[in-house]
């Protein structure tokens, strides 16, 4: 797994986070709000799942804008499930290539694995190996989890609202 990322600080106050489930589709979105500044490639960042997950960070304007799960790999629920405590606050740029320096978009296969609290409004992706890493609060329900080479080794979503239906995650 290999998806580098820089973090910067934020140009101004933390954005908050706007959730919404497409219950056709089961696809969750997490779209930042009130971080409009930076220059930089648009595009995407697909972590696919060796089991057919999709995770997809959005990116706009050389920065990650939002989360789309695509296609869920299987929860596993836990009782409670609790964000780290030390979390640092920040914005991640995603480099472009030289190639293409416009364009910030990357498909990386991976191992991803979710869990969430029994209510469903807290999820953690781990993506690839267990490996330390340190927290980053991109927006206020939105966390990420980098490795000490500054790749995304995990993801965070807080206060998620119920799926519009009566049935547990997809």
């Amino acid at each position: 797994m290999n998806v580098a990322v820089q973090l910067e600080p934020h140009p101004g106050a933390v954005p908050s986070v706007r959730y919404r489930w497409d219950a056709d589709t089961d696809i969750l979105t997490a779209r930042l709000e009130g971080d409009d500044e930076g220059t930089g490639g648009s595009g995407s960042v697909d972590l696919e799942g060796a089991d057919g997950s999709w995770l997809i960070l959005d990116v706009a304007r050389g920065h990650i804008s939002g989360v789309e799960v695509a296609v869920w790999p299987d929860v596993r629920k836990r009782p409670a499930l609790e964000p780290p405590s030390e979390v640092e606050e920040g914005r991640l740029a995603v480099p472009s290539r030289p190639s293409s320096p416009g364009v910030a978009a990357l498909e990386v296969e991976t191992h991803l694995r979710a869990e969430s609290d029994d209510a469903e409004a807290v999820i953690y992706f781990r993506v690839g190996s267990t490996r330390p890493a340190r927290t980053v609060r991109l927006a206020r329900d939105l966390l990420i989890e980098l490795d000490p080479q500054q790749r995304i080794a995990g993801l965070w979503l807080l206060n998620v609202p119920p799926f519009p239906s009566t049935g547990p995650l997809p």
